[in-house]
């Protein structure tokens, strides 16, 4: 890792996992966690960051109060496979401001997309602007109906 690090110990695994959980914790609060002093903490963050451990940091907003509660996950199927068309489809859903998470997957389906909308009757207006852009096989939605466990953190244990 830039800086000096070469591997990550505890304490930078706790740091790592302190901030992904509340990226506005003071830094005084979280040296103190970590038993660190505030200057020691501070490095080794900006270690972190400069070694790419953290990549940016985030606010997480509260869904219903900016008014897109509804969750729908499209499985797409496309005739095409070629690297200009894959470009071409990143590009559209990048354009579109509801899929917030897209994924090239395997199996029977080729990428899935989640799609959050203010209601689930929205998903048909994000729906035309996709296929407007690009030439899709098939496209099905499933409509989440209740979110089970929700998060962006991610295990630390295997950091190195």
């Amino acid at each position: 890792m830039a800086g000096g690090l070469s591997v990550l110990d505890d304490r930078d695994r706790k740091i790592l996992d302190v901030l992904q959980r509340d990226a506005a914790i003071a830094v005084s609060d979280l040296a103190d966690q970590v038993s660190l002093s505030i200057s020691a903490c501070s490095r080794r963050i900006q270690r972190l960051e400069e070694g790419g451990y953290i990549e940016r940091r985030i606010a997480v907003l509260n869904r219903e109060k900016v008014g897109v509660p509804t969750t729908v996950y499209a499985l797409v199927k496309t005739a095409h496979h070629t690297d200009e068309w894959t470009e071409e489809f990143r590009r559209a859903i990048g354009d579109i401001a509801e899929i917030v998470e897209a994924h090239r997957l395997t199996g029977h389906h080729d990428y899935i997309l989640k799609i959050v909308l203010p209601r689930v009757e929205h998903y048909d207006v994000v729906y035309r602007r996709l296929v407007r852009r690009i030439e899709l096989f098939d496209v099905s939605a499933s409509i989440s109906m209740e979110t089970m466990k929700s998060g962006s953190a991610v295990p630390v244990d295997y950091a190195v």
